[in-house]
């Protein structure tokens, strides 16, 4: 059984599963971090590979991606990031990326590099199933999870497809639109997350504007997993102690027990 197949295999368990960018604020706060959020009760972190147009990224992420590159964290500086974290944590760790870095890295090279350093799985929200299949020849290879995304537009027929066709789990975006921390999350969540769980058994994950306590105790009571990103990367801006990312991420932990 693979680190992520073994998260959604505990009863009655909703997984939490947090998005840091990777050397956003500095390569120290991503190592420093992520077993912080181990610790704090996560499940599965997701790494972000800065990228110069994240198209699926509000201003938050965005903002953190655009200071990464800065400081000139590279695909391959994410894959040592990654190998020195798999040394300090045992849940899994999956790259958000897009896919003209993996393209550019080599998509075989690139799965290669992931499996030998201790990563799980990919998401890449720019990259449709449609598309995927060159890509996941060398995930399925290498054991590598690839994990596609469902919005609340998606058709029956792109529905199905979808969850074909993912593995590890299904990612399912809350709303129309890009990340970022929102007050409310739309009306037609559960919804939209019965429509998916009508065509599969795959474990899904909501996110996508999570930003509260409240927001995730919500979702947990129709989903099995639950992402929070941008918000995290507010409170790393607002307290570089990270004692407030440690008691945020308690506080969603807490909630979905």
């Amino acid at each position: 059984m693979s680190r992520i197949a073994s998260v959604f295999a505990q009863k009655k368990h909703t997984a939490l599963i947090p998005y840091i960018t990777v050397g956003y604020p500095s390569i120290e706060t991503t190592l420093k971090i992520v077993p912080l959020l181990a610790s704090s009760g996560c499940d599965i972190v997701e790494l972000g590979v800065p990228f110069s147009d994240p198209l699926a990224d509000g201003a938050t992420i965005q903002r953190a991606s655009y200071e990464a590159l800065r400081q000139g964290v590279t695909p391959k500086v994410c894959l040592e990031v990654a190998q020195e974290l798999r040394r300090q944590v045992e849940i899994p760790l999956v790259f958000m990326t897009y896919y003209n870095p993996v393209l550019k890295f080599g998509l075989e090279q690139f799965c290669s590099k992931c499996t030998e350093v201790g990563v799980d799985g990919l998401i890449i929200p720019d990259l449709p199933p449609e598309e995927g299949q060159e890509l996941e020849q060398s995930t399925k290879k290498h054991g590598l999870d690839i994990i596609y995304l469902l919005s609340p537009a998606s058709t029956e027929e792109r529905i199905s497809l979808v969850t074909s066709r993912s593995s590890g789990f299904i990612y399912l975006v809350s709303l129309t639109g890009v990340t970022g921390a929102r007050a409310k999350l739309p009306q037609e969540l559960e919804g939209f997350v019965a429509r998916v769980r009508e065509r599969t058994e795959k474990p899904l994950c909501v996110g996508f504007g999570v930003s509260t306590p409240e927001q995730a105790r919500r979702i947990a009571n129709v989903a099995d997993g639950v992402i929070v990103g941008s918000r995290i990367i507010q409170l790393l801006d607002e307290d570089k102690s990270l004692k407030n990312v440690r008691f945020f991420t308690k506080s969603l932990r807490e909630a979905l027990l």
